[in-house]
């Protein structure tokens, strides 16, 4: 058996998936957007980053992330952007298995998340791409532009997609879920 092991380089350039542990439409994140951007500055405040590209949907995000040239931890930034979210939530009415309950957790995260780091300039599109058609792959609108949770419309603004980019027979391939 294979033991998995996350790569750590300063400066890196990478890409995330990060679910919720309740997948499917009535996922929390969409649901509690403003707390989750408000969870993601706090720790941007205490541990900076740069949010290249970004979208939400309501059980899972994709993002990618540069990472200060003398720091690698994203690990401790997940775990405090999660935690930060977690607690900002209501926690009546809320599920909660065995396992979690001895580790003093929430149900709102999956424990793990799934990182790429990024190769060159094309892996880097591709991932921006992926993130900005994945609303339109889920079925949450027709186009891009309709999804106000990413940063399509700041790649817009920054002449780098046409506003009504998209392409519903678009080849994107399924990394990150």
């Amino acid at each position: 058996m294979s033991e998995y092991r996350r790569v750590w380089r300063s400066g890196a350039v990478v890409f995330f998936t990060v679910n919720s542990a309740s997948r499917g439409a009535e996922g929390p994140l969409v649901r509690n957007i403003d707390v989750l951007r408000s969870a993601f500055k706090k720790v941007m405040n205490d541990w900076p980053f740069k949010i290249n590209a970004m979208v939400v949907l309501p059980d899972h995000l994709h993002c990618i992330w540069t990472l200060p040239n003398d720091d690698h931890d994203y690990s401790l930034r997940w775990r405090l952007i999660k935690g930060k979210f977690s607690r900002m939530l209501p926690t009546e009415n809320e599920p909660l298995s065995e396992s979690r309950r001895k580790r003093g957790e929430r149900s709102i995260w999956q424990r793990r998340y799934w990182e790429h780091h990024i190769h060159d300039e094309q892996d880097y599109r591709r991932h921006i791409d992926y993130i900005h058609y994945n609303p339109v792959k889920h079925g949450y609108c027709k186009s891009a532009r309709d999804w106000r949770h990413s940063s399509f419309e700041r790649y817009v603004e920054a002449g780098i997609y046409d506003p009504d980019w998209y392409q519903s027979d678009c080849k994107l391939s399924n990394f990150g879920e």
